[in-house]
C-alpha cells in the first residue's frame, strides 16, 4: 500500500474486525489475507477519492462480513489442526505437573471430559469472537462475551472434578515407561508449537505455574508459605514476562 497515504480509523477497524469474523468463521488463513489485501486495496481507493467506507461495504459491515463468508469455503483441515493442537495443549497444564509429582494415572472420564471441553472451548472462542467482530461499539457486551469465554470452561472443569469424584470409570495407569514416553511426547509437542508459533508463551506460562509448587515442595516451608509464595511467584512472573513482551512489541513497531 502507498505509504503517502493512510486508511482511516474506520477502515482500519473495519478490516481487522473482518479478519477476526473470517478466522472464528473456520477460513483459510491464507485465503483470509489474499481477501483482506483485495478489500484494502479497493478501501484506499475509494478514501483517496473522498468516498466513504460504506460506498464499499454497505450500510450494515456484517451483512457485508456475512457476505463475503459465505463466498469462501471452511478450511477443515487447518481447524482440525488447531483444535488438536488447544486439546493437546490444554492436557499439557495438566499432565506436566502430575508429571513431576510421579507417574501418570487417569480415569477415562477425565480423559473423554478433558477432551471435550476443549472442544467446547475452541467452538465459545469462534462464536464468540465472531460475535465480538460485529459489535462496533458495545464494549459492554464485548466484556460480557469474553467473560462468558472464560468462565465456561472453569465451570465445566470444576464439573468434570465434582462427576470424576461422583461416577467411577475404568483408570489407566500409564506406569514409568509410559509416563516417561508421554511426558516427552507432550515437551517435543510444546516445543514443536513454540516454534511454530514463534512464540514461548506457553512454554514460559506453563513453567510459571508448575515449577514453583514443585521446586516449594522440596524446601521446608509450610503449606500456607508456600501457597501463598507459589502464588506470588507465578502470578508475578506471568505479569513480568507480559510486560517485557509488551515493550518488545513497542519497541519493533518504533
Amino acid at each position: 500500500m502507498n505509504n503517502e497515504f493512510t486508511l482511516s480509523k474506520k477502515s482500519q477497524n473495519f478490516l481487522e474486525n473482518l479478519r477476526v469474523y473470517l478466522f472464528s468463521s473456520g477460513k483459510n488463513p491464507k485465503e483470509i489475507e489474499e481477501m483482506i489485501e483485495e478489500l484494502e486495496v479497493h478501501l484506499y481507493e475509494a478514501e483517496k477519492k473522498g468516498k466513504p467506507i460504506e460506498k464499499i461495504v454497505g450500510k450494515s459491515p456484517k451483512e457485508y462480513m456475512q457476505m463475503i463468508s459465505n463466498e469462501m469455503s471452511i478450511d477443515m483441515r487447518t481447524w482440525f489442526k488447531y483444535i488438536c493442537l488447544i486439546v493437546l495443549g490444554s492436557f499439557s497444564f495438566n499432565i506436566i505437573p502430575d508429571l513431576l509429582k510421579g507417574t501418570l494415572s487417569y480415569s477415562v472420564l477425565e480423559i473423554v471430559g478433558h477432551i471435550v471441553i476443549a472442544v467446547i472451548f475452541v467452538a465459545f472462542v469462534l462464536i464468540g469472537f465472531k460475535a465480538i467482530s460485529t459489535l462496533e461499539r458495545s464494549p459492554i457486551k464485548k466484556g460480557l462475551i469474553f467473560m462468558g469465554i472464560s468462565i465456561v470452561p472453569i465451570g465445566l472443569f470444576l464439573g468434570l472434578i465434582f462427576l470424576n469424584e461422583a461416577i467411577a470409570t475404568p483408570v489407566i495407569d500409564f506406569g514409568t515407561l509410559g509416563s516417561i514416553i508421554t511426558g516427552t511426547i507432550l515437551l517435543v509437542f510444546l516445543i514443536g508449537t513454540s516454534l511454530w508459533a514463534k512464540t514461548w508463551v506457553m512454554v514460559i506460562v506453563l513453567a510459571l505455574i508448575t515449577l514453583p509448587d514443585y521446586l516449594l515442595e522440596q524446601t521446608s516451608l509450610q503449606d500456607e508459605a508456600r501457597l501463598i509464595t507459589g502464588t506470588l511467584i507465578t502470578f508475578g512472573g506471568i505479569a513480568i514476562y507480559l510486560l517485557i513482551s509488551a515493550k518488545l512489541e513497542k519497541n519493533k513497531e518504533v
